[in-house]
């Protein structure tokens, strides 16, 4: 995908790409019902078939406003619309596109802020001191060994959840080690590159995007299983590498290895013996980030795996609908994403649980800013 930022001109294939995905839309509405966006503010242009007509509208040369890009801010990029279309509209690729389109019309003051808080989260050297005071664990013990070596895998470190809850990762070591699985675990400057792609920094996703995909095929080629991922949001952008690319470029096909190649830790977890582990606590609510249910398509596999342990399935209403994190969302767009932390922290906790555990690090941190009880990332409980 390529947009000249200064001219708010697309490329010829990113254009008919576009053109493709709109055409795609046949407008039914289905996706009203799901987007939490539309649900509250009741706005027709704050939901994906108003969004697909402002974008329609730009792509055709017509102006487009600073009011447009707040349309589009105001996204959560939950994809529900996409789970819920019969059509089956790309529509968080053709968002992107779009959003980029209308980045000219963003004010000074908004973009500085946008950029200072970009790369604040993507600078290790910047966000470890903030973010130890928001620590939400600490490692409290030494990492396990494994027996022997019977494969290995990469681990994705994650740009935050490092200084964050550098225990999910420790979690998932020593799980692994258990089953005789060897972790390398990449750095914590090898972002996915998520941040700069949904905050209209496609240039800078893209450098990120390239080396992690030429630094990752050297790890697979001396080795490596599988690309683990323990924060959903990262599994997503890594699998949507792909969409990156032209099929001409020769980044495309190498893209196309890496996407196979990773997993989200449910999914490599689900086809494994893990008769040997135990799970800390059966109460508990699970909420499913949308990255997992609509963007990996892997709605309830994490509650498949704990069922294997005792775990109960407990109905959550309405498990589609985003929590309002949804990466740096609950920074730019406060109001709707507490709005929706309440809702959903309302209906998580209808059970009774002593315990909320999540699959996203972004959706466990927001998660507990409104919750008064323990949330995990749901690994945390097999390591025990």
């Amino acid at each position: 995908m390529h947009i000249d930022l200064a001219n708010n001109a697309i490329s010829e294939s990113t254009q008919d790409r576009a053109s493709q995905i709109i055409e795609s839309c046949v407008h039914c509405g289905f996706c009203l019902a799901t987007c939490p966006t539309y649900q509250l503010l009741g706005d027709e242009l704050d939901s994906p078939r108003g969004r697909i007509y402002l974008i329609k509208s730009a792509l055709e040369k017509n102006q487009f406003s600073q009011k447009s890009l707040s349309h589009m801010d105001r996204c959560l990029t939950c994809r529900s619309c996409e789970t819920t279309c019969p059509s089956g509209v790309e529509y968080g690729q053709l968002l992107e596109i779009g959003r980029e389109m209308m980045e000219s019309k963003r004010g000074k003051l908004q973009a500085l802020y946008r950029y200072i808080v970009r790369k604040t989260l993507l600078t290790p050297l910047l966000f470890k001191p903030i973010g130890y005071f928001l620590r939400h664990s600490k490692v409290s013990s030494k990492p396990i060994k494994p027996n022997t070596i019977d494969s290995s895998v990469l681990l994705m470190g994650g740009c935050v959840q490092p200084t964050l809850a550098p225990n999910i990762n420790h979690s998932i070591k020593n799980i692994l080690a258990k089953l005789n699985i060897e972790v390398r675990e990449s750095s914590q400057s090898e972002c996915c590159g998520a941040l700069d792609q949904h905050l209209a920094a496609s240039n800078d996703a893209l450098k990120k995007v390239k080396r992690n995909i030429d630094t990752w095929i050297s790890q697979l080629d001396s080795g490596v299983e599988a690309i683990i991922s323990s924060a959903s949001g990262c599994g997503i952008m890594i699998k949507d590498y792909p969409n990156l690319f032209e099929e001409s470029d020769p980044y495309y096909e190498k893209a196309l290895l890496v996407s196979s190649k990773t997993k989200d830790i449910a999914e490599f977890l689900a086809n494994k013996d893990l008769s040997m582990l135990n799970l800390k606590e059966l109460n508990i609510s699970y909420h499913e980030p949308c990255t997992m249910q609509h963007g990996q398509k892997l709605g309830g596999l994490v509650e498949s795996i704990l069922s294997d342990f005792g775990y109960i399935k407990k109905t959550v209403k309405d498990s589609h609908i985003c929590c309002g994190s949804a990466g740096t969302y609950s920074i730019f767009e406060t109001k709707i994403a507490n709005q929706l932390r309440s809702e959903k922290i309302e209906n998580l906790n209808a059970s009774k649980p002593k315990m909320i555990v999540t699959s996203n690090i972004g959706c466990l941190m927001h998660l507990q800013k409104g919750s008064s009880i323990p949330v995990k990332h749901w690994v945390e409980l097999l390591d025990v």
